[in-house]
């Protein structure tokens, strides 16, 4: 069955609606919460159970009853994590030792921090405690639930689950959930001239097949389980075998490239016809003319699982073959998969040279989008042509990130125009292409970096800072940027303590070390930055590798910096001891691991703030730095260390 004559072309809006209209949401599954990672939940996760359980301590310190005050207390017992000293209770003119994350023992109401007492004696196994300060009731408790109330709604049903997400189903003591799975797509290429991408010599009219690897790379991208159909000669028997075969093996989408245009021997859309119903066969749309889609209908498969298979038909040029699975297949996929939102994020860039559009079809033009800051009003994205745009081309796509979206006009479109661009990749930065930040980001191209010459007049200009926001949301577009903008603030707003630093550049990559590991190297080594915070992907989750990137970078470790930023965390969350965040310096560079939670980058960034600037002098080879007289702890005074007035201004 055929909608529609063949000569009627559809536009990419058209077209768009009706794979959605005709594409349907798979069945939720239930999956263990390891494998929820990426996946859209079905239904709402709650609390069962406050968190905390109990009220427990923020610091290292002495339970007490606040209205004592200062004085001298025995302690009576003793409640750390995981042992909550039972059967005790603080009556007033006794106390109690707490540890960080330790449940608060009946009868105190508030906790002294250890830096705010003096151990006297301890005779007969009892010690005694004398309290230098007053504290009011409820300092330093976490109460029951003041991070998660029972019966809160901690992630909600369309809500796509993250690592930080993951980590929240499991503190929850949740073990299972209920998600949207991903499709089971099926690639298939079909020609006569093709032949499996070997280091052998190809005969004359042979080419090697590049869709098919790149088609099911594309589809591992989106998280979809994926068949190897191989590559199919043009032979109607032969490629109805196939079909059949793809047909009966629980597949949700087929997608084929070649075989789709109007030669002679292009059997993919009869054969689709005799299957099911084809909905659109041409799109108004450079390139990707002659794409098909097609729905083969249950009734007439021998489908075990009964599913509903979406067919697309994509051209055999490599260019219009993957310009068509991000318009058209991305989208199902993401329906299919529970996206309320499946359609890819668009943004407006200014064009960087003059381009002239099609006069027939509205063009897909491959570009690298990046965010260009002048300090004025004219900062934002920019759009820079991969140039030559032949569908053949496949380089065309190598560097691109985005589709510029320019109409049927056949007239040049000016440099400066803003047009728009849908994005096609991760907003990553890989060697030698320029960066695609966040909205919130600055990014430097590479021409602008530093060269020898100018390197003196570099480091005078003051500390130079770059920030590294790694998460898989925040490069999908499927979630903003939060921590990047804070540190932005938070070294802006304490420049003076550093010596006069600026955040230079932002970026943002999704969870993987290759791509970490260029920018860390790039930043380092050609950008000449002083320090390089990243942000992120420090935890426990199977996706979190931003200490891997960062060692396989550094020459030398500081774990000093590590030590402090822990101590600022255990603070405020017993969990600080998850953290695994490496730093270290690369040549004349700091790189430091912080936390993706933005709260905890402003607490860590304070902590350090008072070693920072030291630090970064020696690394530059300061020699006056070099040979700072170092103090002992025992000798320091108020006035030499920045611990005392640390504590000072955290105490409640």
């Amino acid at each position: 069955m055929n909608c529609g004559s063949d000569g009627i072309m559809i536009s990419v809006e058209e077209a768009i609606k009706t794979v959605l209209s005709v594409a349907e949401r798979l069945q939720p599954v239930t999956v263990p919460i390891h494998e929820s990672l990426g996946k859209i939940l079905e239904q709402d996760v709650t609390a069962r159970d406050p968190l905390p359980p109990y009220r427990a301590s923020i610091k290292d310190g002495y339970a007490v009853v606040a209205s004592d005050g200062p004085g001298e207390y025995p302690v009576i017992t003793e409640s750390r994590a995981g042992n909550d000293g039972i059967g005790v209770t603080v009556t007033p003119g006794t106390i109690a030792y707490v540890t960080t994350g330790g449940p608060i023992p009946d009868g105190a109401d508030a906790v002294v921090q250890v830096e705010d007492t003096v151990v006297r004696s301890t005779s007969e196994g009892l010690k005694r405690v004398q309290i230098l300060k007053s504290v009011s009731q409820g300092c330093d408790i976490r109460p029951v639930g003041s991070d998660i109330a029972q019966g809160e709604v901690v992630l909600k049903s369309g809500e796509q689950v993250g690592s930080c997400g993951n980590g929240s189903i499991g503190t929850l003591g949740v073990t299972n959930v209920k998600v949207y799975p991903t499709p089971k797509i099926a690639v298939l290429s079909t020609g006569d001239e093709l032949v499996e991408p070997t280091n052998e010599s190809l005969n004359r009219g042979q080419i090697r097949d590049s869709n098919r690897s790149m088609l099911l790379a594309a589809a591992m991208h989106q998280q979809c389980k994926v068949l190897d159909l191989g590559i199919v000669r043009d032979d109607e028997k032969e490629i109805q075998r196939v079909f059949e075969q793809a047909i009966s093996s629980g597949i949700n989408i087929l997608i084929t490239s070649g075989g789709v245009s109007m030669g002679d021997r292009d059997y993919v859309k009869p054969l689709l016809e005799k299957r099911g119903k084809v909905y659109f066969h041409k799109v108004s749309m450079k390139p990707g003319k002659p794409v098909t889609f097609a729905e083969v209908l249950p009734g007439l498969t021998e489908n075990i699982a009964g599913n509903k298979i979406l067919a697309f038909g994509l051209p055999g040029n490599p260019v219009s073959c993957l310009v068509c699975f991000h318009l058209f297949v991305v989208p199902t996929i993401r329906h299919l998969s529970g996206w309320t939102h499946p359609h890819l994020p668009r943004i407006h860039a200014r064009l960087k040279q003059s381009i002239k559009a099609d006069p027939a079809r509205p063009e897909f033009h491959r570009a690298t989008v990046y965010w260009e800051s002048d300090g004025s009003k004219n900062s934002g994205f920019v759009a820079e042509s991969t140039g030559h745009q032949i569908s053949s081309r496949l380089l065309s796509m190598k560097s691109a990130n985005a589709l510029l979206e320019l109409p049927a006009t056949g007239n040049p479109i000016p440099a400066g125009t803003s047009v728009p661009a849908i994005l096609i990749s991760d907003l990553s930065c890989p060697t030698g292409v320029r960066c695609l930040p966040s909205p919130n980001s600055v990014c430097i191209p590479p021409e602008s970096a530093p060269n020898k010459a100018d390197q003196g007049k570099v480091e005078d200009s003051g500390v130079r800072v770059a920030i590294l926001t790694v998460s898989d949301t925040v490069a999908s577009g499927t979630g903003p940027d939060r921590s990047g903008p804070r540190a932005v603030s938070v070294v802006n707003s304490s420049s003076e303590k550093l010596g006069g630093a600026k955040v230079i550049t932002t970026a943002v990559v999704p969870d993987e070390v290759p791509s970490i590991k260029a920018l860390l190297e790039r930043w380092s080594d050609v950008d000449k930055m002083d320090l390089i915070l990243t942000l992120g992907g420090t935890g426990f989750s199977p996706r979190d590798v931003t200490p891997e990137a960062t060692k396989e970078v550094i020459h030398k470790e500081t774990p000093g910096l590590l030590h402090i930023m822990m101590q600022e965390s255990l603070k405020v969350t017993p969990f600080a001891v998850l953290s695994r965040s490496a730093a270290g310096i690369r040549g004349s560079t700091l790189i430091i691991n912080m936390p993706g939670n933005p709260n905890a980058v402003a607490e860590c960034m304070e902590a350090l703030l008072p070693s920072l600037k030291h630090a970064l002098k020696q690394i530059k080879g300061d020699k006056m730095e070099k040979h700072h007289k170092h103090i002992p702890h025992a000798q320091a005074t108020p006035t030499n260390t920045w611990e005392h007035s640390y504590n000072k201004s955290c105490s409640c």
